[in-house]
């Protein structure tokens, strides 16, 4: 599997954030035939011990020259993640990671709000070059 342009950026911008990364890739087996890779999972330990949050996180560069057919592909693999996670790793939360510029403006775009709002996407944006987490949408 290739890793993402940005995915040590990620992977660094998670730890800053208090995050511990469990799996680079996390691997999810549906069957003998059916093997999913999904980019990191993390955990992060919330009010003193008590629960641990536990992510996946699909990351996604969007450098492209279309960003239309990028999105269609990450839509497709999260849609696809999402349910392997509900079947394999139901206490996990799926997001998708992407650059804050793609956000505020392609994913600004009503078509791709309008997207975002009926599969209910989880986000995170984040800052490639300051390697930080900029914004967590849930």
């Amino acid at each position: 599997m290739a890793k993402d342009v940005f995915h040590q950026q990620v992977k660094k911008a998670l730890i800053k954030d208090g995050w511990i990364i469990t799996h680079d890739p996390f691997t999810i087996r549906i069957s003998e035939a059916i093997k999913l890779q999904i980019d990191l999972a993390a955990e992060n330990a919330i009010a003193a011990e008590r629960n641990t949050e536990k992510i996946a996180v699909e990351i996604k560069s969007f450098i492209a020259d279309s960003d239309i057919s990028e999105f269609h592909t990450a839509l497709g693999q999260y849609l696809n993640y999402c349910q392997a996670i509900e079947e394999k790793e139901a206490d996990r939360v799926l997001y998708l990671a992407v650059p804050i510029e793609t956000y505020q403006d392609f994913f600004q775009l009503s078509f791709v709000q309008r997207t975002l709002q009926r599969y209910q996407i989880k986000l995170i944006i984040y800052d490639p070059k300051h390697e930080e987490i900029r914004l967590w949408i849930k």
